[in-house]
């Protein structure tokens, strides 16, 4: 059973997605929260697979919340996923810093939202690759970072790390290193060790702004 927080400061919105996950028999809404303070303190309480938060609320806000969560081993568990309006933006961006699994846009359509609360339940891949390229175009023009950290990945790694940054899945991964599935996850999972990342989307963002992988045109 997939156990999930809804945390939105409206109402109408939280009823919304409530009544779509209560229709599906592997999945259960342990609580629901209007703001990001309340939510951190039901976090802690119910301990659920997915934290939906919406990124701008009272209070504490999305990112804050995600920040916190992120930074508490006893939440390490719980993945968060961001609500927004607005699609893909710079506060998606911090979100996805700060530790979010990966975000949605409220008017997603009911099928993409119930398998998007089942692939970060999994900790898999939430970055497909439409968003990905979001958030390339977004940040094409950005500076990339030192590359602190690439030194710790062994090239094969470094290769599934920038497969990852591609929105390509674990089976993708292993089809192009020509590997099994397992052994791409274990590269990956390594990474994320060597790295301190949380979920796969922390490497995404790992991989712009070490230069590990370079935003096209720049």
């Amino acid at each position: 059973m997939i156990r999930v927080l809804l945390v939105d400061d409206q109402p109408l919105l939280r009823s919304g997605f409530r009544a779509l996950l209560d229709l599906e028999d592997d999945i259960e809404v342990v609580a629901e929260a209007g703001d990001g303070l309340e939510g951190l303190t039901l976090v802690r309480k119910h301990l659920p697979d997915v934290a939906l938060l919406d990124i701008q609320m009272p209070v504490v806000d999305g990112i804050e919340a995600t920040r916190r969560i992120a930074a508490d081993p006893a939440l390490a568990g719980v993945h968060v996923v961001i609500l927004t309006n607005y699609g893909f933006d710079e506060y998606v961006f911090d979100a996805l810093r700060a530790g979010a699994a990966g975000f949605l846009v409220k008017d997603i359509v009911p099928e993409d939202f119930l398998h998007a609360v089942r692939v970060a339940a999994r900790g898999d891949a939430l970055l497909a690759p439409s968003i990905t390229r979001k958030l390339i175009d977004r940040y094409v023009t950005q500076p990339v970072g030192t590359g602190a950290g690439l030194e710790e990945l062994t090239n094969r790694e470094r290769e599934a790390v920038a497969l990852v940054a591609r929105g390509l899945s674990n089976d993708q991964i292993a089809d192009h290193m020509v590997i099994s599935p397992l052994t791409a996850k274990t590269h990956i999972n390594r990474a994320m060790g060597k790295l301190g990342a949380r979920d796969r989307a922390q490497l995404v963002v790992f991989a712009y702004e070490s230069g590990l992988v370079v935003p096209p045109g720049s």
